[in-house]
């Protein structure tokens, strides 16, 4: 006797109900891409005030009541657009810098990345809608956070790779970075400071993040749970025989 054939999930026939729900589900994800695309480029170029919904809308060939339905409020439409743009230009930057084989030239490429373009910028505003709108404050703490464990990773992995010795802990080098980053920022856009500018002056404050270890130096070291450990020492701090 043939055995009996198993559906699939790809062999679903259009009629059932689960090819109709994985479908919605489709649609439903590249509606709500759409609409904070069109989101972003319209608050960045007009800013919050400026834009409205119908004009979202008509941006991304879509209904007003779909904004409302995905998002409830233009002001959340807006914190999520701008953490989107943040996570995307961390994604750009940490991409770019791994081509990078010294400390300096890996934190210009970073910083040059990040100064390159408003994204910093549309995710403060977003921070400080917060502040009124508490409501809105879990999804910028999980953008915060985000960025923080995978700037360390990042960076931590990029340290193991050329051998470079970290000059801080490398949670404490993310933290310190975005913080520095989201301060010089702010307060070059308010005093008109163009892109070149803003690198410039985030490489000062920032100074040197690591150092390049001695030719030959074969007690290399690794970063071990925040700290580093020498090829001749055991993760639990005892020197092996």
């Amino acid at each position: 006797m043939a055995p009996k054939s198993v559906s699939t999930p790809a062999e679903l026939p259009a009629d059932d109900p689960r090819h109709a729900a994985r479908a919605t589900r489709s649609a439903g994800r590249q509606m709500r891409s759409r609409l904070l695309d069109a989101a972003s480029r319209l608050f960045r170029e007009r800013g919050l005030a400026g834009t409205s919904i119908s004009d979202i809308a008509a941006a991304a060939d879509a209904f007003p009541s779909q904004i409302t339905y995905y998002f409830r409020t233009k002001e959340a439409l807006f914190v999520e657009a701008a953490c989107r743009e943040m996570l995307y230009v961390a994604r750009a930057a940490e991409e770019a810098a791994l081509q990078a084989h010294t400390p300096r030239d890996y934190t210009r490429v970073l910083v040059e990345t990040v100064t390159a373009t408003d994204s910093v910028a549309f995710f403060t505003e977003a921070l400080t809608l917060t502040r009124r709108r508490q409501d809105l404050a879990p999804l910028v703490e999980r953008t915060i956070e985000r960025l923080h464990g995978e700037g360390m990773r990042a960076y931590a992995s990029q340290i193991e790779r050329h051998g470079w010795k970290s000059l801080r802990d490398p949670d404490a080098s993310s933290r310190r970075f975005w913080a520095l980053a989201v301060g010089v920022m702010v307060e070059g856009y308010a005093m008109g400071r163009s892109a070149e500018d803003l690198c410039e002056e985030m490489l000062r404050v920032l100074g040197d993040q690591a150092a390049t270890r001695p030719a030959g130096d074969a007690a290399r070291l690794h970063l071990v749970s925040g700290r580093e450990v020498s090829d001749s020492e055991s993760p639990d701090g005892e020197k092996s025989p």
